[in-house]
């Protein structure tokens, strides 16, 4: 059966490609929960070679704060009258707006293919998303697929499509999705991750940020750091540097980073990424052998020895950055799109 556009409305003069070919039939995932440890990566077939895909709700996507207060105070029947009086009024852009914008570009590299798909999960009824799809359709986003659950939880379709990745504002949705074993971050409200509405800027690479532990990596050093002090945490990394730490639940969003860019090489990926972790150089062995060991290339890596991160995510220029910590998330917002990984030991207090 021929795929259908689940965008009916287009912006004047831009032009939708529709024979550009869709990635294959999703796979599934298969999730080994382990109430013990961080996640760490969900079996999957993935829905094509080399195909990133992004799972996005409608509000990191897009500006729907005010919405979402009509939906918190008065319930799901009058923020749909809400849309619906409004569902020709575009919306404007979210936190992650401007790298959803920079993922989709890529498609449009030489040699042009689906390099990225971005699956939008609404908890919306499909009649109350209908602007967001109006919304999409007017900035020209490429984005054919999307489920809106009518109010149930979205995460339960992250395996289906096969997404390496899930964004949102919900908390409680994206806490579900890290339990399930996928990566997963609420996304901040933040000044930075806008752009002017343009054209992709394709002379620019997309830049993405992760902290290490409980990101990447497990939470294994940062309970013994936590537990038992800096110098039993130090002691215990440098007699463990060879020994690769456990993946976190970003470990599988990077190897598909990886795998993106191994299609142009080092000197010519159009994605770049960092390492930017709190951890000094005295215990930053284990970290780079646990990299090699995955047999993953990271771009750049930052051991700031507790320095704080947000100039150096400036200088970075970092598109999006991850962190456990919300305390570093918080100090980070403005200089890039902010997602909160809400998962491990610094988040079992709150």
């Amino acid at each position: 059966m021929e795929a259908m556009n689940l965008l009916p409305f287009a912006r004047p003069g831009s032009p939708r490609d529709l024979s550009a070919p869709l990635p294959k039939p999703c796979g599934f995932g298969r999730v080994r929960p382990n109430p013990r440890e961080l996640p760490l990566l969900v079996d999957r077939v993935d829905p094509a070679p080399s195909v990133l895909t992004i799972a996005i709700s409608s509000r990191a996507l897009f500006d729907l704060e005010e919405s979402h207060r009509v939906f918190t105070r008065e319930g799901m029947e009058a923020y749909a009258r809400y849309q619906a009086a409004r569902e020709t009024e575009v919306l404007g852009k979210g936190p992650a707006f401007a790298a959803v914008r920079k993922l989709l570009a890529l498609n449009e590299l030489e040699p042009p293919r689906r390099r990225v798909d971005v699956v939008l999960l609404s908890r919306n009824s499909v009649n109350a998303g209908l602007r967001v799809l109006h919304s999409i359709a007017w900035y020209g986003l490429d984005v054919r697929r999307a489920v809106f659950a009518g109010g149930m939880d979205r995460y339960r379709y992250l395996g289906a499509f096969g997404a390496e990745l899930f964004l949102s504002a919900d908390g409680d949705a994206v806490r579900k999705a890290l339990r399930g074993g996928h990566a997963a971050a609420i996304l901040l409200p933040s000044e930075g991750g806008a752009d002017d509405g343009g054209p992709p800027p394709r002379d620019r690479e997309l830049r993405i940020a992760f902290d290490g532990d409980a990101v990447l990596f497990s939470d294994e050093a940062e309970r013994v750091y936590r537990a038992h002090g800096l110098d039993t945490f130090v002691r215990s990394e440098q007699a463990a540097a060879r020994q690769p730490l456990p993946g976190g639940p970003f470990r599988g969003f990077l190897a598909a980073l990886h795998r993106l860019q191994a299609e142009f090489g080092p000197e010519s990926a159009p994605v770049r990424t960092a390492l930017v972790t709190s951890r000094a150089t005295p215990v930053h062995e284990r970290v780079v052998r646990t990299l090699r060991a995955w047999g993953i290339r990271i771009d750049e890596a930052l051991f700031l020895g507790g320095c704080e991160k947000r100039e150096f995510l400036r200088a970075f220029g970092a598109d999006i950055f991850f962190d456990d910590q919300r305390r570093h998330c918080d100090a980070a917002r403005g200089v890039a799109a902010i997602g909160h990984v809400p998962i491990g030991v610094a988040n079992e207090d709150g």
